[in-house]
């Protein structure tokens, strides 16, 4: 057993829309889609065309730079649509599904290729950077998170794959000849003989796999570490077991105009209309959330897709009707701040709030008040650091941490910053240009 750590910089947001543990089949579901957009770091060319036959398992995509590297359908059935943009950008590729045939894989091979070529590899997240890891690195050492600490996420451990985990362990561990790190929670009942297991107690971004390398074995530059969750890892074993790429997956449908939150069995890539049939406490003014409210992405209602790591799904009220007596001046109890502006704290933040979308002020110069300090778990100072790469000064960015974070790391800065940036997706693109300057 490894250490114990309590992270005291962090919030839980008290947002209302709890998951049950209820678990339901959405036996409806019949059109899935990968996004390439969803995996950084590699150029994705097809490997079909609409009408194409495909067994799950099979390539959909390929990375240009590495074309043993696939993204494959996570079902089977007939190829629906390649979905393009802007200069022929593949937005997504869709399946729409008929038949339980899953592709068998040669167990006979390395862990590598299996990896590659199931799809599996790009499941996994390389720091610095964020992104798929690159195919000619072997990592220092391998993070493994076994909880998700993010607002109204459902718990990993409750995976029907959970007995692979330990196979996905030692075919990690033939990676890398360093270590592999299991994070858990404080309290949680899982064991292994492979990874070296630490717990974790505290708020939110306990949960956060850069909190966890933070606290362990801080990357330095020119280092690289992979990145997984307990339920990757798992895939990764029932396919060095089976042979098979298994993509079915949980879906929490959370959130305060959510009927009754629940779980749904289903695979990666669901429809979103399909996966919230029936589910939604009204349907106009709404916003669905492809994921946690901190991190996930706006979707279309009825064209959307869930995105990877395809675990979440969160209604909220868009807030555009919303009419509050004396707005800001107001006393209301049920209007929260984390800044203690109103007197919802006196409550202690108990009681759930029914959040909307609405960003409540206005874009304004970066307000150096230490804000994000009381949320960032790092050691770095995080307005530094994106002043830095607001600036595009490499040198500055290196020295105050940038190969340690990843935009998910500044998800919480972003919720209480009283300025209003973006901050995910300046740190998103500070990472970006560094790896195009520095690679």
């Amino acid at each position: 057993m490894g250490k114990n750590f309590n992270v005291k910089k962090g919030f839980n947001i008290p947002i209302g829309g709890t998951p049950s543990s209820e678990i339901k089949k959405g036996t409806a579901i019949d059109l899935f889609a990968v996004i390439p957009s969803d995996f950084p770091g590699y150029t994705w060319k097809t490997a079909v065309k609409p009408g194409d036959s495909i067994v799950a398992g099979e390539p959909l995509l390929y990375a240009k730079e590495a074309d043993e590297i696939k993204l494959v359908a996570p079902v089977s059935g007939i190829v629906e649509e390649v979905k393009r943009g802007e200069r022929r950008r593949i937005l997504y590729v869709s399946v729409k599904k008929s038949g339980e045939e899953s592709k068998q894989f040669d167990k006979s091979k390395s862990v590598k290729s299996l990896i590659r070529e199931s799809g599996l590899f790009a499941c996994l997240r390389q720091r610095p950077f964020d992104i798929v890891p690159e195919h000619d690195r072997e990592p220092r050492d391998i993070f493994v998170t076994a909880f998700d600490s993010a607002p109204l996420a459902a718990e990993l451990a409750s995976t029907p794959l959970l007995s692979y985990l330990e196979d996905g362990l030692k075919g990690l561990k033939t990676l890398t000849s360093g270590k592999v790190y299991l994070s858990v929670a404080e309290g949680m009942d899982i064991k292994s003989q492979v990874a070296e297991i630490n717990s974790f107690s505290g708020p939110h971004p306990a949960g956060n796999v850069g909190t966890q390398i933070a606290a362990i074995a801080p990357v330095n530059k020119g280092e690289v570490v992979w990145c997984a969750d307990l339920v990757t890892v798992c895939r990764i074993g029932k396919l060095l077991k089976e042979g098979i790429a298994d993509y079915s997956t949980l879906v929490a449908l959370t959130g305060p105009e959510m009927k009754n939150p629940h779980m749904v069995s289903t695979y990666a890539g669901a429809k979103i209309s399909e996966l919230v049939a029936g589910e939604l406490a009204k349907e106009d003014d709404l916003r669905l959330v492809s994921g946690n409210v901190l991190t996930g992405y706006k979707e279309d209602a009825k064209h959307g897709f869930i995105h990877f790591p395809w675990r979440q799904i969160t209604a909220l009220d868009e807030g555009k009707n919303a009419v509050e007596f004396m707005g800001w001046a107001s006393v209301n109890p049920n209007k929260f701040s984390v800044s203690r502006a109103f007197p919802a704290f006196l409550r202690g933040f108990k009681k759930p709030f029914n959040f909307d979308s609405r960003i409540k002020g206005g874009h304004r110069a970066m307000i150096m008040s230490g804000e994000y300090d009381k949320v960032f778990p790092f050691d770095i100072y995080p307005e530094f650091l994106v002043k830095a790469i607001l600036a595009k000064n490499i040198e500055k960015m290196e020295e105050r941490g940038i190969y340690e974070v990843a935009p998910e790391d500044f998800a919480l800065p972003e919720f209480v910053d009283s300025s209003k940036l973006e901050l995910q997706r300046i740190v998103r693109e500070g990472l970006d240009y560094l790896r195009s300057e520095t690679m």
